[in-house]
């Protein structure tokens, strides 16, 4: 199973993790899986970017973004060429390393 090294976020995840992911399981709910509350404001229905993450070790053994996820990335704060919706995006058979940005749209956290 591949793994999921998750940055250092001074909020949610202070000391970084390394986490693994199950089969078909998306970044979003290894991370939720795992204690690390990233948000998700729509529920990880790929309707928001609150989710937003940045891949900055294996980006291309990820499938392509659809057309809605890339439209959705347009709105997202701190958008880099290797962001994806955390809620979408899955890993297949290699480890990925992911920052979480500090701030996303959301002005409230709704706690999930």
């Amino acid at each position: 199973m591949p793994k999921i090294k998750i940055l250092p976020h001074e909020d949610l995840c202070p000391e970084g993790a390394l986490i693994e992911n199950q089969p078909d399981e998306t970044i979003c709910e290894a991370a939720l899986r795992n204690g690390i509350q990233i948000e998700h404001a729509c529920e990880m229905s790929a309707a928001c970017t609150t989710c937003h993450c940045i891949v900055r070790k294996g980006f291309d053994s990820l499938d392509e973004a659809t057309e809605i996820e890339e439209d959705l990335l347009d709105k997202a704060w701190g958008l880099e060429q290797t962001s994806r919706l955390s809620c979408q995006a899955i890993p297949k058979d290699e480890d990925i390393e992911i920052e979480i940005p500090k701030y996303n749209i959301n002005m409230v956290s709704e706690n999930h």
